[in-house]
Order: structure tokens, then C-alpha cells, then sequence
């Protein structure tokens, strides 16, 4: 399994002023990723809450290069298992990468995870780097400290800019229905 982090505790997990409980406790349950390595992940569930945290794929020494997507989808079944109820998953839609391992790791989380949310009739959907970075941090281009600056004074507390993209992400479908306003 993964090794994963949660920079909120349960009790202190709970939506932000500024997304408004109200709208966020009539939704539905959403799990927003930042693929990758090292996974950001937030969840959104039934009540409004929201947490936040890491989960790590890193290949270990004496594994095939196929075993961190295996773990990547066990631990979104297992995800799937505690959550009790995912309706929608949110991602970042990555079009271009530096280098060729990063491009690589990405397309097979990428691929897992569509077929995944098939397997399971869940709803996903791609969301451009640019118009996440431009929804939290005002601009497209926005480096990483811009994004977690913001996603800060949203009132959350992420650990690293894969959490702060993950928490960007869903704030971004909760606040737009998912792109449609």
C-alpha cells in the first residue's frame, strides 16, 4: 500500500468559509488528484468536509515497473472503501512535461486511473493546468509558491504543492460545478 499523509485531522477537517457550507453540503462526494509520484489527493465527502493529503508510488528496488500502478489503484479502492461513495473524479490534465520519466509515470497513473472510474461508473474529468492555476492564484502561469500561498488563504494547510494542486483542483469543480459556471 501506499504510504500517504493527511494534514487535517478528521476533527478538524471542514470546508472553508469562503466555499460556504451550505452549497458544500448538498453535493456529492469528489476526489480531486494531482498525479504523479507523489500523489496529491483531496476529498470532498457527503457532509462538506474536506481532506487533504499525499499518498507515495515510488518504485521500490526488487519491483517491476508495473507494481506503483498497481498500488495506485489498490489504494484507490481502498480510497473508494472509506469514502463510501465517490461521484466524480477531478485531475490535473498535464499536456507537457520537462522530462520522459515524468511523462511516462504520468500516462500510467493517467491510464489506471480512467480505467478505474470506469470499472466503478464514477465520472471524471480532466482540468488544464493553466485554468487550475488561474482559478487559485489569479494567474495561468502561477508558479508553485502562488498556488500554495492561496490555497493558504483558503484556510487550508497542505504539505507540499502536490496537496496544494489536489485541494485547488477541488475547490475549483466544487465552486464551478465541475466547469460549468
Amino acid at each position: 500500500m501506499a504510504s500517504m499523509t493527511l494534514t487535517l485531522s478528521a476533527a478538524d477537517a471542514s470546508t472553508p468559509p469562503q466555499v460556504g457550507l451550505a452549497e458544500t453540503s448538498v453535493g456529492a462526494a469528489i476526489l480531486a488528484l494531482d498525479l504523479g509520484t507523489t500523489t496529491g489527493w483531496a476529498f470532498r465527502n457527503l457532509r462538506g468536509r474536506i481532506l487533504s493529503g499525499t499518498a507515495e508510488f515510488k518504485p521500490h528496488r526488487f519491483e517491476g515497473g508495473g507494481m506503483r500502478y498497481l498500488r495506485f489503484e489498490r489504494w484507490l479502492d481502498e480510497t473508494l472503501r472509506l469514502a463510501g461513495d465517490v461521484e466524480a473524479v477531478y485531475f490535473e490534465e498535464v499536456r507537457r512535461h520537462i522530462g520522459v520519466d515524468a511523462a511516462h509515470a504520468y500516462g500510467g497513473f493517467l491510464a489506471g486511473l480512467t480505467a478505474w472510474c470506469e470499472e466503478h461508473a464514477i465520472a471524471y474529468q480532466g482540468v488544464a493546468v493553466g485554468t487550475i492555476k488561474r482559478f487559485i492564484a489569479g494567474k495561468g502561469n502561477a508558479d508553485k509558491a502562488a498556488v500554495i500561498a492561496a490555497v493558504r488563504e483558503r484556510g487550508f494547510s497542505p504539505a507540499d504543492d502536490n496537496e496544494a494542486d489536489a485541494i485547488a483542483i477541488l475547490l475549483w469543480a466544487i465552486e464551478t460545478r465541475g466547469g460549468t459556471r
